[in-house]
């Protein structure tokens, strides 16, 4: 039974994957700072508890158009702002979308924000897909859609790019694909519309401090070549995984010893991996993603989708220490890896763009990598047979790695540590029915900079700790009727708190949970399926800056709730 369970998934995988991969079906048989506003036409204003819709008994061919709890990306108040249209186009097979993309001249080139959206719609029945856009080779967007009903629906994206600002400076090729397969079967054409819209000013602090001098891209893959008085370097890894077709699902892969359909020698545990010239440099930890088709059950996703799946956030990585060596003038290689995926196996893209940050006062920037200490690797599988099948992981890796550059504002020494956890427990009984993963991440990140003149010397150290937490609990079921029901709550959680010589001066948390319970009668037509379910999101964030708090409920695909908080 869960054998045709672990297929429909599988299904869904491959076709996804082959959007990044730029392969054909035939060929594939797939930050706290940022924010996501997927907001439905009918909920442009929200309403509150007390005001319930009728709801049906069932799903219909029609429901409430995609929706998140995430804020809206905040734009500054009576500003000039100009808009440009970045790519507009219909997705049907892979073929990627072309374009070039014109600075706004009326907005001058120094932007106080600088906000992405994507309008999109679809009708009919369509997979989930993944895209991208590159702007000038950056790639600035990375999403996934939602499935649609017979009757069509619309979502947006909202995205704050101003990091990106130096790029878009300038005139630049455009390219954006989000890869699809238009047939008698799936019918479903991806309309979209990308904007930028442009602020005039300056950012304020915060935000000024984000933004870099340069945005770089690896050259032949692997080539970075910075210039040479870089002070500062962010790498940031577009990871996502999918393609190898279990890969998607890479949270619950088990050793050859188990009897389960998606495997993995090491088991699941994963690890993205960034490398200076052979050298490791970061560590972190993916974050599992669900898209609309996920845990065998869309009926989960068609109107709250699961975190992150419109947005999907790059990993970062501080390569500062590393500033020194890269400043010689020569091109350097860097690398990313995918630690735990058999070898050989494809099925993770990971894009990579490098942001810099320049001392306009030197012309060359000095400096050495003082310490690279890599420890406390452990990557245990435990499996237990019988009647209930049992694998739990347990994995973990340290990182800490330092260096200097002798800038025109004094030395300044630069000290990155961090430390991934994961823990999983995965059951199964034969048949792969009933299946369950109950798994952590955690991904726990700080950065010391002492030195310079910028206030830090005589001891004051400034440190931004970031504590990431990711969690997934969930069982899928089939029962009598072939009713398959899955109940499932993901969970994303981060923590940022900065010091400036050992006192907090800004702090924020995010809490950003999805609840879902969907049944449907697996292997019928569309509209024999009599599909129910609820889902759920409550977003929270709180700090030093003030509060937000959002929580959505949907139940037959009806908007129950919208209710804010604070």
């Amino acid at each position: 039974m869960r054998s045709r369970i672990i297929m429909s998934m599988l299904t869904g995988a491959t076709l996804l994957a082959s959007t990044l991969l730029g392969a054909t079906p035939a060929q594939s048989a797939g930050t706290p700072d940022e924010s996501v506003a997927a907001s439905a036409r009918s909920a442009a204003t929200p309403f509150r508890t007390g005001a319930s819709p009728a709801v049906p008994a069932e799903f219909g061919s029609d429901w409430h158009d995609p929706i998140t709890a995430a804020p809206a990306v905040a734009r500054p108040e009576n500003t000039k702002s100009c808009e440009v249209t970045v790519a507009e186009a219909q997705f049907k097979d892979f073929t990627p979308y072309r374009g070039t993309y014109a600075p706004p001249g009326e907005c001058g080139k120094r932007w106080s924000k600088v906000v992405l959206r994507l309008d999109g719609k679809v009708k009919g029945r369509q997979f989930d897909r993944l895209g991208h856009l590159h702007i000038g080779g950056v790639e600035v967007f990375r999403t996934s859609t939602p499935q649609p009903s017979p009757d069509g629906i619309e979502w947006s994206v909202e995205k704050d790019v101003t990091r990106y600002s130096d790029t878009l400076r300038t005139e630049q090729p455009v390219e954006m694909l989000i890869g699809n397969v238009v047939d008698d079967t799936y019918t479903g054409i991806l309309d979209v519309k990308v904007t930028l819209t442009f602020y005039v000013g300056r950012p304020d602090a915060r935000t000024a401090r984000t933004v870099p001098d340069r945005v770089l891209t690896l050259q032949d893959g692997t080539s970075l070549t910075t210039p040479r008085n870089t002070e500062r370097v962010i790498a940031e890894v577009y990871a996502t995984g999918s393609g190898g077709g279990c890969e998607e699902y890479w949270y619950l892969t088990v050793p050859d010893e188990a009897p389960y359909s998606c495997k993995a020698d090491d088991g699941p545990y994963r690890e993205v991996r960034i490398a200076v010239d052979g050298q490791l440099a970061g560590i972190a930890a993916p974050f599992p993603n669900v898209w609309t088709g996920g845990w065998s059950n869309p009926f989960l996703w068609y109107v709250v989708p699961g975190l992150r799946a419109f947005d999907i956030q790059p990993l970062r990585y501080d390569l500062t220490p590393f500033a020194g060596l890269l400043n010689d003038g020569r091109p350097h290689r860097i690398e990313v890896s995918v630690a735990g995926v058999p070898e050989g196996q494809s099925g993770w893209s990971t894009p990579v763009n490098v942001l810099v940050w320049q001392d306009e006062k030197s012309e060359h920037v000095t400096g050495a990598l003082t310490k690279v200490r890599e420890g406390d690797f452990a990557n245990t599988t435990t499996y237990t047979p019988g009647a209930e099948h049992r694998l739990d992981t347990e994995g973990s890796h340290r990182l800490t790695v330092a260096g200097y550059v002798d800038t025109s504002h004094g030395r300044v020494t630069t000290t990155v540590r961090r430390s991934l956890v994961n823990t999983s427990t995965h059951t199964w009984s034969d048949g792969e029915n009933p299946d369950a993963l109950d798994a952590t991440w955690s991904d726990d990140e700080t950065v010391t900079v002492s030195g310079g003149s910028g206030g830090a010397g005589r001891g004051q150290d400034r440190a931004t700790r970031v504590q990431r937490s990711y969690t997934m609990d969930g069982t899928t079921t089939l029962g009598a009727g072939e009713r398959l029901r899955t109940v499932l709550t993901l969970g994303d959680r981060a923590t940022v708190t900065e010091t400036h010589g050992g006192r907090r001066t800004a702090w924020s948390r995010l809490d950003d949970t999805y609840t879902g319970d969907a049944t449907y009668t697996a292997n019928v037509p569309r509209d024999q399926r009599h599909a129910v379910g609820t889902t759920s999101e409550r977003y929270r964030t709180y700090g030093s800056d003030g509060c937000y708090d959002r929580s959505l409920v949907s139940v037959q695909g009806v908007l129950t709730q919208d209710r804010m908080g604070c």
